[in-house]
């Protein structure tokens, strides 16, 4: 990583205590002198494979971030559990167990993550978007509290009407020291699933990407159903 990378990592580190189908088997035809044939392993196990890949809930791709700068957006592989390490103010909130989640990065000193979390039904999953909810709101003043050093700040950027709603927030933390972040968080729910999304970046509230921001987690509630 680049050393203004670095530098947001060790500042948030302060500040922290995101192939087709095989063609079926042709039906069997009925020849008197041969039995049958069973199906194979695979044909019997695919389906139930790909019902379970159209169950989970899409990721954001790297093209849905608001550009940065002149550095492209990549992501890593949507992987189970949460990002390490965990993202600012919503991460000890996040569920390990049965979260699933990718980390973007630029070549500068941007980054963002997304968690996702399918629940057992609407209403835990309600429960689940509030407790992120509050964890961001929250956060600027845990945030003075753990850290004496620290001036931290938060925005509310208002309500994303897609899927059962988002919401779009933003925390700017300065240290006694000069270093200053800005953190985006969208949390938002369709149904039983519910994702947050987060972006950080060295800078303050003017250079947040408020607007792009909303975009993404237009998209991000969009790819839940």
């Amino acid at each position: 990583m680049h050393s203004a990378a670095a530098a947001l990592a060790v500042a948030s580190a302060l500040i922290a205590a995101t192939a087709a189908p095989a063609a079926s088997a042709a039906p069997a035809q009925s020849v008197p002198s041969q039995p049958v044939p069973a199906p194979s392993v695979a044909a019997q196990s695919e389906p139930a494979g790909q019902t379970a890949a159209k169950a989970r809930p899409a990721f954001l791709e790297p093209g849905d971030l608001p550009p940065y700068l002149s550095s492209p957006w990549t992501a890593e592989p949507v992987t189970a559990g949460v990002p390490d390490p965990l993202p600012f103010c919503v991460g000890e909130a996040l569920p390990a167990s049965i979260a699933r989640h990718r980390v973007f990065r630029t070549d500068l000193d941007a980054g963002a993550t997304q968690t996702t979390v399918v629940e057992r039904d609407p209403a835990r999953a309600r429960a689940l978007a509030a407790l992120w909810t509050r964890a961001v709101r929250d956060c600027p003043g845990r945030t003075e509290q753990q850290n004496p050093d620290i001036t931290a700040e938060g925005r509310d950027y208002g309500r994303v009407a897609v899927g059962d709603g988002a919401q779009v927030y933003g925390v700017h933390v300065a240290h006694s020291a000069g270093s200053s972040n800005i953190h985006l968080f969208a949390v938002g729910r369709d149904g039983r699933t519910v994702t947050v999304v987060t972006w950080g970046a060295l800078g303050g509230f003017e250079d947040a990407p408020v607007t792009g921001f909303r975009r993404t987690a237009r998209t991000a509630v969009g790819k839940l159903a």
